[in-house]
This record gives structure tokens, sequence and C-alpha cells, in this order.
């Protein structure tokens, strides 16, 4: 991926934990690489087609200056996600936040706080097979496609199907659904519980029935081990009603772990089950 770079951008503003840096003011320097194609750009000369860094300069010095935070690590989260959300373009953002005149008591040149965030794409199984399913899909869709700091949303055919594991229980409601997100793992799978739990989502048996489920497939190529969060999601490979939706949004998507297509995987699996 390409980068358009600015070097040391000076703003003056008020941050800092005390009284005098909030009231007095002080000078900040910022360094913004933008990770962007710059292909067609480059091809074409169109404007529309690249970022401007005059218009990434103005972003910064309004965001900076809009609020007094204590601290340079909130500074620097608020200018990468101002960034990634004001220009499409943009896919990846590292900024680095200096303090040259840092309160320490002796000389350094600056003290800074440098980050690093971008846009990550995740696929959600969505099923829903107690009460009024077709409204808790309804409902899926609305509250997933409208959480905040995500873009590209986007819904396969939903299908119905036989119960999995636990079968004494009705026909389920299936679907995937596609999204980017700025979230970690673990923010956006909070953000799908509290979803859940508008859903009046009950976990009284394993793989049991349920009003909505929302479970994390895929995040980029990640693999995990976490106990609270296993990527790819351990039952993709096994399940019809997730791999059929699956194919539909990626046809030629490729498992992170047996690096297979998952439409190879698929029909692998529905012979199996002939």
């Amino acid at each position: 991926m390409d980068e358009i770079r600015v070097k040391n951008l000076e703003v003056f503003c008020h941050h800092g934990v005390y009284k005098e840096e909030n009231v007095l003011g002080q000078k900040f320097l910022v360094d913004i690489v933008s990770k962007v194609d710059t292909r067609a750009a480059g091809k074409t000369d169109e404007l529309e087609l690249s970022v401007s860094y005059g218009d990434i300069c103005r972003c910064v010095k309004k965001e900076m200056t809009k609020q007094n935070d204590k601290l340079l690590e909130r500074v620097a989260e608020r200018l990468a996600e101002c960034i990634l959300l004001q220009f499409p373009l943009i896919k990846e953002v590292e900024i680095e936040v200096k303090k040259p005149w840092a309160p320490v008591l002796m000389h350094v040149d600056y003290t800074s706080v440098k980050i690093k965030r971008s846009w990550h794409k995740v696929y959600i199984g969505v099923g829903s097979n107690l009460g009024e399913r077709e409204e808790y899909m309804k409902l899926a869709k609305e509250k997933v496609s409208a959480l905040p700091d995500t873009k590209n949303f986007k819904s396969a055919s939903i299908i119905e199907t036989e119960p999995y594991g636990y079968t004494e229980q009705g026909k389920f409601l299936n679907t995937v659904y596609s999204i980017e997100t700025l979230d970690t793992p673990a923010e956006f799978l909070d953000k799908l519980h509290q979803i859940e739990n508008e859903a009046e989502r009950k976990r009284e048996i394993h793989w049991g029935p349920r009003t909505l489920d929302l479970d994390i497939l895929l995040y980029d190529d990640l693999v995990t081990e976490d106990e609270e969060i296993t990527i790819p999601h351990p039952e993709l490979t096994k399940r019809l009603f997730v791999l059929e939706p699956l194919c539909e949004l990626t046809p030629r998507g490729i498992h992170p772990l047996e690096r297979r297509r998952y439409s190879d995987i698929l029909e692998d699996l529905k012979e199996k089950e002939k």
C-alpha cells in the first residue's frame, strides 16, 4: 500500500494534565502517514482518486482544537478515528503526536505517542429460531448496519435451516453479514452482545434455541487462541448454514488456517452430507 505523509504539522492547542497546559496552551507537532492506493490517481491525475494532504492537515487541526484532553494517547486516538472516518480512500493511518514543551523538568527534544489504526473486515454469522424470527433478523440487520465506526455493510440472503448440535428445537433463519470496523475483536464482540441482549437472548443450552445469535466468524485473516473469542470461528467449516451465505459474500475467500477457498470447503461438506 502506498503512503501520503505529513511531517511535523504544527498545531497550538490545550492538552495536558497540568492546569497551566490547559490554560496557556502549547505547541504540538503531528506526523501522519496515511496508507492509500495511489496508482489510479498516478495514472489519471484525477483529484478524486487521491486524498488531499491539505484536507488531512485541516482535519487534524480541527480535531485537536475542539476539546482539551489530558493524555496524548487520547489525542492520537481521536485523530486516527477522525481521519479514517472522513477519508474513505485511507485504509490505515499512523499518527505520532509530539509534545516539544513537555513538563518533565529536564531537557528533551519532545515526548510523543505513536499509534497505528486501520479498517478491519469482519464476517458475522446470524441466526434466530425463537419467537418472531423475521423480526429478530430485521433487528439484527438494522442494529449491525448502524454500528458506530463501521462502513460497507453487506448481507447475504437469509436461508431456513435445520438445527445444529441440539436438534430438539425449531428451524433457524440464518445469514452472514460483512462489515468494516475500527473496533478490536473484543470491542466489536461486546457490541454484538449488546444487540443480542436487546433481543432478549438467553444462553441456557449449548447450541440451543435463541432469539438472536451473532457470532464473529472472521476478522481479517486474524487467528487467535483467546479464551473469550476464537477466530476463525471453530465451527465455521462444519456448518452448511454458515458456508453457503459466506460464499455468497466472498465467493473466492480463503480460510486463514486451512488455506482453502470457502467454496471448496462448502462443496466437500455437501458431498459428505449426501
